[in-house]
């Protein structure tokens, strides 16, 4: 394994793990950043600085001598071991984690046993989930539940079990592959961007160690032992000294003004912050709390905090941070000489300064080609659900046959996997006809169930967008903006991959390939460009396109296809007449799931939006009607 101290750089990654090594209390570490940047090697390089534990003896799940609320209680005697460092595939089924019915015992003994899973093998170390955002949502749950509550709690195939299950979460990720639920995201105690260096000196170095390490890993590791080992024990010293840090009112203040500062939702930032910042103190050897102490904690806990929106860009600006701590500084000390006549507390918070990103840009307009007007506010938008039954990847939009999803039942002819309860039960009564004298059981193919599992599936979600100039007028490419922006939110939300096509002038174009990264579509959306003819046959066209292609790449992924234009056809990439080559093709689309929102508008309406619906089997809601309640209900009548 690569030692934790030849790493080059990310200094904010190692002591965002480290913090976590004193305390595991702050509650874990998110690394995101590009391939390639060594996430991976580092995080399963902590494992081994970790202190070695002792645990019950012959415990399946590592539990402190002495615990009673263990399925393997009472113990006998005490072993020492080295804490765990756990991977959870993303791929990986229920059962694997949080365990299930042991499949041996019940065949071999006749009773039932549970067998653990990866969430008890966890206990008292580092669970280590690579590439956590393409984790399934229902697996994300049963994480979520174990995080929160320090215990698994199974319930399932006949067998029920409660097991501590007390872990240092630690997840990577590409952010080009797409966001974190926000429920998920909020548990990471600490977050750290980590890209790779520019330096090219820092460059040679990474390049000259790796190197090193796969000539001779075991040299290698020996040359960087030394160092490992005192980290080992400066963690060790830390977490012994964690008990007699205090963290005086001052400082206590100041957290909860930074956090109130940066609009941070709920009370866990302060919390965590309190706690990186008393494990900060204990890794320096103070006994006491300071302002450097909760400036590196605030640095680690409340980026990925301020993100209110999938678009948004984590982060804390470094003008904001000091303003911040300094404004902090002040309320404290006004809190300190007493309060004022606004009663205990009272006093105005500071706020952060306008980020860079926020401040008004000129829009260096063309007289015939327009960047995209700033979209109108975007609502909640309800789900826009493919009809029938699919088997696309797990998602929270459409119904779909899932091999991940939950057993509803058991049947002998459909189904992914044994459903052991219903084919034990079925092959129970016939035990004394078979000859059955001792344990086990005697099974015969007729007794097979197979588990028949239902869920949810993501799907393509395609935005075919009209930016001709009959559509480039201010109010209305602003509130189709704010339409598109509101369904990406959704879509985000439903773990959905997306694509933009825009057409105007002469063609259409691929503004965006489907992707599962929304605020990349996002982004593409506000750099789109208006003005010109209305070529719809072509955007039509290069719609259909784009979804032979996704098919060929997985044909299990259903799309629905989300048209927004006022239905005027001015121009034809098929050299006939505009509106009818767009009739043409829309034939291409007929059996694919459409939306066409018609952003026609003013007292007299041609309703040609409401025909090139009908020419794509679809269903037409105007751009006003646009709200939550009435496309939920327009989508289901699809």
């Amino acid at each position: 394994m690569f030692p934790f101290s030849a790493v080059v750089g990310h200094d904010d990654l190692r002591l965002a793990l480290l913090l976590n090594a004193v305390h595991p209390g702050i509650g874990g570490v998110l690394v995101r950043g590009e391939k390639g940047t060594a996430k991976s090697t580092i995080v399963r390089a902590l494992a081994a600085l970790l202190p070695e534990l002792e645990i019950s003896a012959n415990c399946r799940f590592g539990c402190v001598p002495g615990t009673a609320d263990c399925p393997d209680a009472p113990h006998d005697g005490v072993e020492r071991r080295a804490a765990k460092l756990v991977e959870l595939p993303v791929g990986a089924t229920e059962d694997r984690l949080v365990g299930s019915l042991d499949l041996e015992k019940a065949l071999t003994e006749g009773v039932r046993a549970f067998q653990p899973g990866l969430l008890a093998a966890a206990h008292r170390g580092v669970l280590y989930v690579d590439e956590v955002n393409l984790l399934h949502d229902h697996l994300v749950d049963l994480l979520l539940d174990a995080a929160a509550m320090g215990r698994a709690h199974v319930e399932r195939e006949g067998v029920s079990v409660s097991h501590p299950s007390q872990f240092l979460l630690v997840g990577t990720m590409n952010p080009e592959e797409g966001e974190l639920r926000p429920q998920l995201l909020d548990r990471f105690g600490l977050t750290v961007q980590v890209k790779a260096a520019r330096d090219v000196g820092v460059r040679a170095e990474v390049i000259r160690r790796r190197l090193a390490y796969e000539a001779d890993p075991v040299t290698f590791a020996a040359k960087w032992a030394h160092e490992d080992v005192a980290l080992k024990q400066r963690i060790a010293d830390a977490k012994a000294k964690l008990p007699e840090v205090s963290l005086p009112d001052g400082e206590l203040r100041r957290i909860a003004a930074v956090c109130a500062a940066f609009e941070v939702d709920g009370m866990r930032a302060d919390l965590v912050v309190a706690r990186a910042a008393t494990a900060h103190a204990a890794w320096r050897g103070a006994s006491e709390v300071e302002e450097s102490d909760v400036e590196a904690a605030v640095r680690l806990a409340l980026p990925h905090r301020r993100r209110r929106d999938p678009f948004d860009e984590p982060g804390i600006e470094e003008q904001q941070l000091e303003d911040a701590m300094r404004q902090a500084a002040e309320h404290a000390e006004e809190q300190e000489d007493g309060p004022d006549d606004d009663g205990p507390g009272g006093g105005e918070l500071p706020e952060p300064q306008e980020s860079p990103r926020d401040a008004p840009k000129g829009n260096g307009n063309a007289p015939q080609e327009r960047p995209a007007p700033e979209p109108s506010p975007a609502f909640k938008a309800r789900m826009l659900e493919v009809p029938g039954v699919g088997e696309g990847a797990p998602g929270k939009r459409s119904r779909a046959r899932a091999r991940t999803g939950r057993v509803v039942r058991s049947s002998t002819v459909d189904g992914s996997g044994l459903h052991l309860v219903d084919t034990l039960t079925n092959a129970a009564p016939h035990q004394a006809s078979r000859g059955r004298t001792g344990p086990g059981l005697l099974l015969t193919a007729a007794d097979l169930r197979k588990a028949v599992r239902e869920g949810k599936e993501s799907n393509l979600v395609l935005f075919v967008v009209d930016a001709s100039g009959s559509m480039a007028a201010q109010k209305r490419m602003s509130a189709v903006s704010g339409a598109v922006i509101s369904l990406l939110r959704d879509a985000y939300q439903r773990r959905d991959k997306v694509g933009v096509v825009t057409f105007r002038g002469s063609q259409a174009e691929v503004a965006l390939p489907p992707t599962t990264s929304v605020d990349a579509a996002a982004t593409r959306l506000k750099k789109m460009r208006t003005g010109g003819r209305t070529p719809l046959a072509d955007g039509l066209l290069k719609a259909h396109r784009v979804l032979e292609i996704e098919r060929l790449r997985d044909s299990r992924k259903r799309p629905l296809v989300v048209l927004l234009t006022d239905g005027r056809a001015t121009s034809s990439g098929l050299g006939g007449d505009p509106a009818k080559d767009a009739l043409k093709v829309a034939g291409l689309l007929e059996q694919t799931a459409v939306v066409v929102v018609d952003c026609e508008q003013g007292h007299v309406r041609l309703g040609l939006a409401q025909k090139i619906a009908e020419a794509l089997h679809g269903t037409c809601v105007r751009l006003d009607q646009l709200s939550a309640d009435h496309l939920a209900g327009v989508v289901r009548a699809a």
